[in-house]
């Protein structure tokens, strides 16, 4: 048994908090923090500095999702614990810009700061001798030490750094998938976590909520610091409605039908893992492009771009659509043939760019996501003109069935 636990009310269902909406505005900062990092530098180089990045401040702020999926928000003790990883996820936000330079040590002290002294928290704290709780943390931070040596000795060596960091971050993402497994310790399972499926999917809605957001901002930025004429208007309202468009295709049905699947799933604790801790990081890093090609296209719209900046314009509604493709492959076995085929046109949008301006591409890719959201709309007409039960219906249907 554990402290500190939320305390769970059987059929009700579990909220994110206003705590928690307070811990995600660091998370705010860090996006925009990595979109300028990528804007900045729009190199192979630059694409994997700010990819490292996003992947560490996912795993900062994933791990704490899972952890207070369980704990008690109402908890002092719990609410000064996520105020202190606010604060040193702040911190890693600031440290951005020059965690490959002058910033390395504050980035990796933040980032190790976060994840040992929550999981610290977690095993000598919150957790009581002889119980899952304890081993399952302990064993979680015998995976973030051995990954933390190649953290720090790349933070020590500017030469080496690239390559360190690279097997430190293997082995921070490897880790889930081997369940923790430690050599002379209790093997686990996915029974070792009880999840809450509402609260722990609302969260991961919401992260896409901070990107999309994101993303919005950018493109007012951008758009008041330089004049205003009919074709900077007509940029700027391209890239809104690109990002509407991505936000229709994740909250129309897509989240609650994850919410759902990931409640009724039998394996919960993997599920959760593969969908949302990997598959959802893909999506975010998809809207991240997108908001530096929203930039793009807005301050150079009539401009022929360059082969880096057509991979921003492009990939990141293309990145975003695939990443939905995988994420109904996990959770329902199949792919979706609309948002596939989406990805495969906005990539075919970007090789239009030797022809045509900025604002032309953005608009071909605004079209294609609009367009996959139009035939997904247009789908579901059908399907009720017919009669026929809609997805989550018919989910709810066949765990009926089985459930007989």
């Amino acid at each position: 048994m554990a402290r500190f636990q939320r305390q769970r009310v059987e059929g009700e269902q579990q909220r994110a908090t206003n705590l928690e909406l307070f811990y995600d505005l660091a998370f705010v900062f860090a996006v925009t923090q990595i979109s300028h990092l990528l804007l900045a530098d729009l190199t192979w180089r630059g694409a994997w500095h700010a990819g490292l990045v996003l992947l560490v401040v996912w795993w900062a702020w994933n791990y704490t999702t899972w952890a207070t999926n369980e704990l008690d928000p109402e908890s002092v003790t719990v609410r000064i614990l996520l105020m202190a990883i606010t604060l040193a996820s702040l911190l890693l936000a600031v440290s951005i810009p020059g965690a490959f330079g002058n910033r390395a040590v504050l980035f990796v002290g933040s980032y190790l700061a976060i994840q040992a002294g929550r999981t610290g928290f977690l095993a000598f704290v919150s957790a009581e001798r002889d119980t899952v709780e304890r081993e399952r943390a302990v064993v979680i931070l015998y995976w973030f030490v051995g990954a933390g040596v190649f953290w720090v000795a790349g933070a020590a060596s500017s030469a080496g750094r690239p390559y360190l960091w690279l097997i430190a971050v293997v082995l921070d993402y490897v880790a889930p998938l081997l369940v923790y497994r430690v050599p002379g310790r209790q093997r686990l399972d996915g029974s070792a976590w009880q999840l809450e499926s509402s609260h722990f999917s609302e969260r991961f809605q919401l992260f896409v909520i901070i990107a999309l957001g994101e993303s919005i901002a950018v493109t007012g930025a951008t758009a008041s610091g330089l004049h205003v004429e009919a074709t900077r208007l007509t940029s700027f309202a391209v890239s809104f409605v690109a990002t509407a468009a991505m936000w229709w295709l994740y909250f129309s049905y897509v989240a609650r039908i994850a919410e759902r699947r990931l409640e009724l799933a039998s394996d919960r604790t993997v599920v959760a893992r593969d969908a949302y801790t990997y598959l959802h990081v893909v999506m975010v890093a998809g809207v991240i492009v997108s908001a530096v090609g929203n930039e793009i296209v807005i301050t150079h719209p009539d401009a022929r771009l360059g082969a880096a900046e057509l991979a921003a314009v492009c990939a990141g509604p293309a990145i975003y659509l695939f990443a939905h493709s995988l994420f109904r492959l996990r959770l329902a076995g199949s792919l979706s043939p609309k948002r596939t085929t989406g990805a495969v046109l906005c990539i075919g949008a970007g090789a239009m760019g030797a022809w045509l301006p900025a604002i032309a591409v953005g608009a071909l890719v605004a079209a294609v996501v609009t367009g996959v959201v139009a035939a997904e709309e247009l789908a579901g007409w059908r399907r009720h003109r017919r009669g026929d039960p809609d997805p989550l219906a018919r989910l709810e249907a066949r765990f009926s069935e089985v459930s007989e």
